[in-house]
């Protein structure tokens, strides 16, 4: 059916409402995070990625999750960028990741659940993790295919492999898809706490910061990220701006116990090597986040394939880890890495046990022609993307 190629982009995100934010905060190397006072176990304060400024304030949407209105945000500018008209709605598809769904939602409304009179009349629609793309279907007018990914942080990935076989498959001309998530709620904070996988009582230079082994535990961050789809004859005919292409994405999972993840790197080799078949990329942006643990399977996995000859960098000490939609915001990184030419650094570390790996520490300037995107969710999803520049 022809290539599958980008024609619009949208970001929510900590000190990010746009694509051109999104750029500056890749190219100058900004710490999005901040620190939330109290809001840990016993009064302590976290680090975490918060997006301050109310999204979609309207009373229309009010009751709506925040993890909807994030997405139904991002979606605004996604769809100025790719300048849908006249298109059949009925051949327009919404495919969204989630992680975490309306829990924070849920959480807010749980004394309500023991009180009749008390509790919300949408607390039903709360509860289904599919509000969040029946929202975004809702808000765009998408009248085909509308599918909920929860495949943990891999979900907004598989959500462009969803959208890449609608499109082959011609069941669909135009695929929205994405990722959002609320993520900073007591459920989770506790939850991640318990595991010892958030720093508590710290400032943002100390956590979250991939491939150190000084450093301790990931940031939790809230946003959404949301991409245009189409095969390239449509777009051509249409006269659309093209982004970039999704050349190839790959899925497998590890079938492994709860809180159980494959550390010898094996299954995230297999899903990179899938993608890849044999291609170089320019570089590799990486799911890293700073928890041990899959930093060394991102180790592992790049030296086995590549040696010392491709760089890699992960972005998430400047964006902090956003759940399910955080493959798509690592592909539109790489869609302005195309369009500006320069690779985005980790920032925070000296790649301290990582010294073996060619990290890269600031922006680095050259052209851009393809990216491989690695993400694992929890549950055992290890999903990687190939992503080529289009000329």
């Amino acid at each position: 059916m022809g290539r599958t190629v980008v024609t619009g982009m949208g970001i929510q995100a900590p000190q990010i409402q746009s694509t051109n934010d999104f750029e500056h905060v890749l190219e100058k190397g900004v710490c999005t995070h901040s620190i939330l006072h109290d809001h840990g176990p016993n009064h302590s304060s976290i680090v975490a990625g918060q997006i301050t400024q109310e999204p979609l304030n309207e009373r229309a949407y009010k009751r709506y999750p925040r993890s909807s209105r994030l997405a139904m945000a991002a979606a605004d500018e996604a769809l100025r960028q790719a300048d849908i008209k006249n298109i059949n709605p009925s051949r327009i598809a919404v495919i969204m990741g989630t992680s975490l769904g309306s829990l924070l939602e849920i959480e807010q409304n749980c004394d309500a659940a023991k009180d009749f009179r008390k509790f919300p009349c949408h607390g039903v629609v709360l509860a289904d993790s599919h509000t969040l793309s029946s929202s975004v279907a809702m808000y765009t007018g998408a009248k085909g295919h509308v599918h909920t990914i929860t495949t943990g942080c891999a979900s907004s990935s598989d959500a462009i492999l969803m959208g890449k076989l609608l499109l082959d498959s011609n069941q669909a001309d135009v695929c929205i898809v994405g990722g959002a998530d609320a993520s900073l709620g007591q459920w989770s904070t506790y939850g991640f706490a318990k595991l010892r996988s958030i720093a508590q009582n710290t400032d943002p230079r100390h956590t979250g910061v991939p491939f150190s082994n000084e450093h301790h535990g990931f940031v939790m961050s809230e946003g959404a990220g949301i991409i245009t789809l189409e095969r390239e004859d449509h777009a051509n005919q249409r006269g659309a701006i093209i982004h970039g292409i999704v050349e190839n994405v790959y899925s497998n999972n590890e079938a492994l116990p709860m809180l159980k993840a494959d550390e010898t790197g094996e299954s995230m080799l297999e899903a990179l090597n899938g993608v890849l078949q044999n291609h170089q990329p320019s570089y590799v942006n990486s799911q890293a986040l700073g928890l041990q643990t899959n930093d060394n399977v991102e180790k592992i996995v790049h030296h086995k394939l590549f040696g010392n000859s491709i760089p890699i960098t992960s972005i998430k000490g400047m964006t902090g880890h956003i759940f399910g939609s955080m493959g798509v915001i690592q592909v539109i990184s790489s869609l302005i890495s195309f369009n500006k030419n320069f690779i985005p650094p980790t920032i925070n570390t000296n790649g301290k046990g990582y010294e073996d790996l060619p990290i890269v520490y600031e922006p680095k300037y050259q052209p851009v022609t393809s990216v491989a995107i690695t993400t694992h969710g929890n549950g055992g999803n290890n999903t990687c993307l190939l992503m080529k520049k289009y000329e």
